[in-house]
């Protein structure tokens, strides 16, 4: 019989506790020095998870998704198996888009399952008509590549060489998915070793009694942020995605919450249906859990530790149909733009009610860099980098340049960029003036200008061309994202921030521009002298620091002209008048099929008004 959790020895519990955390981290660490696409191994682009047998999540990052594969599969679960998929519409959302590889491994002992290891990370081509799989133009999931059902990749410990052929013979770049696929069996391998040790040590009773005790006590911890820190009252908030890569956009992205004790309700309804271009977001109602509580934790108390626990507290509405839970076979592949955006609008929904406690918005999305084609030795090569943007101005500071919204993320270094692909970067920096102005100002956008070496394609991912991150409490917005191509010939040719299969040629080169963040309270509260360093490092011009910021700076020296200064903004307080909460700028103007929606039910309105 268990122990009860309530008597479960602490120190024992605190051993467990973080021999957990380090198996998450060593899962991490055998998948990135394991994997081989630059996605992996350097930016890091796969999530692990250690849980209960029924599929809870005791350590991770996504949230669990085992409790759903667990109720459809009717195959049998045995020692040595090991589970393989990709299709978002067989796992409801648990992965967002093919391109992420699941693997779900049970774990045995004694002859009795007593959890599971888990992680996906994102597979650099898995076939379609585009190198990549991440077509801009997409109109259904069937023109994305290809999608795997939940299968067994191992079956009791024997390879299934056909499942793997099958899928191997689909992508463009058979070696890099292979070895990163067995980095991710490796990666669950090392959980089931990591587990087995601790039942072996304590026990396989006592191992579960401590998994019931720490979901338990993350449970309790995040009933008392709910009571504090979510308002009773309604309130709502929402931000757009630009556009679906189609020419149909803005589409509105609309939350509401509320609390009814310690149960925190979040309710979509509102948010725009799903759009014909691949931008929807299949939204597992456990994932969106789990994000709301990484936001509530990582803002009001960061030692909570990450788990499945406190799911009962939340209460999700996703209308079927909207942008977040789109109906089969809508495309999904350019998902991180909703993803991402969908951070902003919940910061922003819990901004009305503690605006102080809460930041501004951020880049907003998840950009990409694609180029493919032949290097000079008649190999293919496919490239895929994720870039970042400002991160938003926060209680706690300035938000910072050119960094990822995902918090293990990293960039992949220049010297692999230019060693293993046909390009040189020519400039990799922090742009200036992008953030948004405030006490605590927004984190600037990145300016990253490669040159090409070789013929090919390049594709765009990207948000934030058209609308602003906003800021808060008198905080300014951030600036937009930008993309140009310059032909070899000077010839230079916007581009639009999703698009796919440009042709290019050696010798053109790529400036790629993403969004600043949003900045955080009255920018002219800010210490000139803070102002005047950022002038001196580059992060903010003469212009910006005396438009935005009233700090008067000499144009050579940079030297404070405090007269000026407090002159300056004794007169910009009195021009301006009061400040809302939120500082947007203009909503995107309505286009394609949005548009005509719009047109139509204003008819409607006028009709009835006659």
């Amino acid at each position: 019989m268990a122990p009860k959790t309530s008597e479960l020895d602490k120190i024992t519990l605190d051993i467990i506790e973080n021999a957990l955390r380090n198996t998450r981290n060593e899962m991490d660490a055998v998948l990135f020095r394991s994997a081989m696409s630059p996605v992996i191994r350097e930016q890091h682009d796969g999530f692990p998870m250690v849980c209960t047998p029924d599929g809870r999540m005791v350590v991770g990052q996504f949230g669990s998704y085992i409790s759903g594969f667990i109720v459809a599969w009717k195959r049998g679960i045995n020692e040595g198996d090991v589970f393989l998929m990709s299709d978002p519409y067989k796992c409801k959302g648990a992965i967002s888009h093919i391109n992420d590889w699941m693997v779900l491994l049970p774990i045995f002992y004694q002859g009795e399952m007593v959890g599971w290891g888990s992680q996906f990370g994102h597979t650099v081509d898995i076939g379609g008509p585009v190198s990549g799989s991440l077509p801009t133009n997409a109109t259904s999931i069937f023109g994305e590549g290809t999608r795997i059902p939940p299968v067994k990749l191992f079956d009791r410990g024997k390879l299934n060489e056909d499942v793997l052929d099958m899928i191997m013979t689909n992508s463009r770049v058979p070696t890099m998915n292979y070895f990163d696929l067995m980095a991710i069996v490796a990666a669950c391998r090392t959980a089931e070793r990591r587990v087995k040790e601790l039942c072996d040590r304590f026990g396989m009773q006592t191992y579960h009694a401590a998994c019931d005790a720490l979901l338990e006590r993350t449970y309790r911890a995040m009933s008392q942020l709910i009571v504090n820190n979510l308002p009773e009252a309604k309130v709502s908030f929402e931000d757009y995605v630009d556009d679906d890569g189609r020419g149909n956009g803005p589409y509105k992205m609309r939350l509401t919450i509320w609390r009814e004790g310690d149960h925190g309700h979040f309710d979509w309804t509102g948010t725009d249906p799903q759009a014909p271009g691949p931008i929807n977001f299949y939204l597992n109602e456990e994932m969106f859990k789990m994000f709301i509580g990484v936001y509530l934790i990582m803002v009001f108390d960061p030692q909570i530790l990450f788990n499945d626990g406190f799911y009962p507290l939340l209460k999700v509405t996703l209308p079927e149909g909207s942008l977040l839970q789109p109906r089969f076979p809508a495309a999904l592949g350019c998902r991180t733009h909703a993803l991402t955006r969908l951070f902003d609008v919940l910061g922003g929904a819990l901004g009305r009610q503690a605006p102080d406690l809460s930041t501004a918005a951020g880049y907003g999305t998840s950009p990409y860099f694609l180029y493919n084609g032949y290097d000079e030795n008649g190999d293919f090569f496919h490239l895929m980098e994720i870039t970042y943007g400002g991160i938003p101005g926060r209680p706690v500071g300035d938000g910072m340049d050119g960094h990822s919204w995902w918090p293990l993320f990293e960039n992949i270094p220049t010297e692999y960029l230019e060693s293993y692909y046909p390009l040189t970067v020519e400039r990799y920096s922090s742009l200036i003036d992008s953030g948004g102005a405030g006490l605590h100002r927004g984190g600037n956008g990145i300016e990253k200008v490669y040159r090409l070496h070789v013929p090919g394609e390049i594709a765009i991912h990207d948000d934030r061309e058209r609308s602003k991150p906003w800021g808060i409490m008198a905080g300014l917005p951030g600036e937009c994202s930008s993309k140009t191509l310059i032909r070899r010939d000077g010839e230079e040719v916007p581009l639009p921030s999703k698009i796919s299969e440009i042709p290019v040629e050696a010798g053109d080169r790529v400036i790629y521009r993403t969004a600043g963040g949003g900045g955080w309270k009255d920018p002219l509260d800010r210490p000139p002298e803070r102002v005047q360093k950022d002038v001196i490092r580059k992060l903010v011009s003469l212009e910006k620091a005396r438009r935005d910021y009233g700090v008067v700076l000499h144009p050579k020296t940079f030297a404070i002209n405090l007269a000026e200064t407090d002159k300056l903004r004794t007169r910009m307080r009195e021009e301006r008048g009061p400040v809302p909460t939120f500082t947007f700028g203009p909503v995107p103007e309505a286009i394609g099929v949005v548009r005509d929606l719009k047109e139509k039910a204003a008819g409607k309105s006028g009709m009835a008004a006659e």
